[in-house]
């Protein structure tokens, strides 16, 4: 969801962040073995996102946090190194229809999702526009951050965004087969595992599972290696540009990279606006897509290294 650009370029950044900075960083990640899975979904419900057939794949050893970056170490971010996103420099980004006071305000829709508005002045510190802040919402992912500023909070960092194989290998944890991060059923005795869409979209949310909005990244219960809402809350970015899922390989591949699309790059995961009667994308082979430079308010990032 792409917004017209009226700003200019990315400013440079500082040199590197603290120590204390890194060291907030480092300490949510978490050492994963890597190993061999099945990519992918065995039938898929939307062709354009060419998430099937399964293929068997290999990942290799690497890190990766438990958590999305929350708008707490996302402004320490900012405040190290001064980096201005792409929502603030081009003078907005795009809010759900329902967060908003007066939805009627701002007129401005992409065509076919008149869900979205685009709110001057809603940026990551202002998720909402200018009347909006962030001072309760510390541990929620930060959002409104485009791939280019997931990359630069990584370039500081020194920190990397995980390859798509990587986020669905531990997406899916211990249950290699499964549809969710804890298993196949959706709310195991009637429980809510994750923050998505419950009513009828995109105009009633019953808010059974507790949120309208964002969750705390530490919502919910972790998956079976400890990491946090790998399905809902948020979309996350990815390394890899968006084309099809890796080649079917005997043997099977080895760290594999998506498409060199440096335009389009891959989200993961669904957000709190999925559901089956819209956007049945929440699940740990459900993938789409936006373009490098779009942000919106249920787009954040995890790290990996």
């Amino acid at each position: 969801m792409r917004h017209p650009r009226i700003g200019g370029a990315a400013p440079s950044l500082q040199s590197r962040a603290s120590d204390d900075l890194d060291a907030n960083v480092k300490s949510t990640l978490i050492q994963l073995k890597g190993g061999f899975f099945e990519m992918g979904a065995r039938i898929s419900k939307y062709a354009d996102d060419m998430d099937s057939p399964p293929r068997r794949v290999a990942v290799s050893a690497f890190q990766m946090a438990r958590f999305a970056v929350t708008n707490a170490l996302f402004a320490r971010f900012v405040m190290e190194s001064g980096y201005v996103t792409t929502a603030e420099r081009e003078g907005g980004s795009f809010v759900f229809h329902l967060l908003l006071d007066d939805p009627q305000a701002h007129i401005n829709a992409p065509a076919g999702t008149p869900w979205w508005r685009e709110v001057t002045g809603a940026c990551w510190s202002a998720p909402e526009g200018p009347r909006s802040d962030i001072s309760a919402r510390g541990d929620h992912p930060v959002t409104h951050v485009s791939w280019e500023d997931a990359q630069a909070f990584c370039s500081f960092t020194h920190t990397r965004l995980p390859t798509e194989a990587e986020w669905e290998f531990a997406a899916r944890g211990k249950h290699k087969r499964a549809k969710y991060p804890w298993g196949n059923t959706a709310t195991p005795d009637g429980q809510h595992q994750h923050n998505v869409w419950q009513g009828a979209f995109p105009f009633e949310n019953t808010v059974e599972d507790g949120f309208l909005g964002t969750a705390p990244v530490d919502a919910f219960a972790p998956n079976g290696i400890g990491l946090y809402n790998m399905t809902g809350n948020v979309w996350e970015w990815c390394a890899d540009g968006f084309g099809p899922l890796p080649a079917v390989r005997h043997p099977p591949l080895r760290d594999p990279l998506g498409s060199a699309d440096d335009s389009r790059k891959v989200i993961r995961g669904g957000s709190y606006l999925c559901h089956p009667s819209y956007c049945d994308r929440f699940y740990v082979h459900s993938r789409s897509h936006n373009t490098v430079d779009s942000s919106t308010g249920n787009t954040g990032f995890r790290i990996a290294a």
